[in-house]
């Protein structure tokens, strides 16, 4: 069942939206071995050290896209989220231009009271802003609509990068 907005897309976003939909899983051959990069970014995290969660976000995603052979990114990590009054910014996601990489752009602290981002959020925002240029790089989507299969595709990601969670426990959700 599509969102709301669908019926305010022209016929050709109509097409994109569709397809997008119908994807639901990006298969990540030999996940298991990016999990130390994982459990690296969880750590720098931890210790509330920007430089270090963005080298290893960065390492992290450039490991990923070279394993799925679509073009690299880049990764920034700032402070604070941006914030207005439609609320908060988790990441952002920049296409590439002449010379320069695409860019996934993540914050660390929350916009209120400017703590640390809950580690399996902030993975999940990560990887929310990389299925963005999944969707263009690999899967060859003219546009990146969030539909129901794109946010499966990024939980898709999420399970094979984590061990599985114990029961009883909620994931977080961006």
């Amino acid at each position: 069942m599509p969102f709301a907005y669908f019926q305010r897309l022209t016929k050709t976003q109509q097409r994109i939206y569709r397809r997008s939909d119908g994807i639901s899983a990006i298969p990540l051959p030999e996940a298991k071995d990016l999990r130390p990069l994982v459990d690296r970014l969880a750590e720098a995290l931890a210790v509330e050290d920007r430089l270090g969660v963005e080298v290893a976000a960065e390492s992290l995603l450039t490991r990923m896209t070279m394993t799925l052979k679509v073009p690299p990114l880049s990764v920034r990590v700032l402070a604070v989220r941006p914030s207005q009054h439609w609320g908060e910014l988790h990441g952002l996601y920049t296409s590439s231009r002449p010379g320069h990489p695409a860019q996934v752009t993540v914050w660390m602290r929350t916009a209120q009271r400017h703590e640390i981002v809950k580690f399996r959020t902030f993975l999940r925002t990560l990887l929310h802003e990389l299925c963005h240029h999944l969707d263009y790089a690999l899967l060859r989507l003219p546009d990146s609509f969030h539909t129901q299969g794109f946010y499966q595709r990024e939980s898709s990601l999420l399970k094979q990068l984590t061990p599985a969670e114990p029961t009883g426990r909620s994931d977080e959700s961006v």
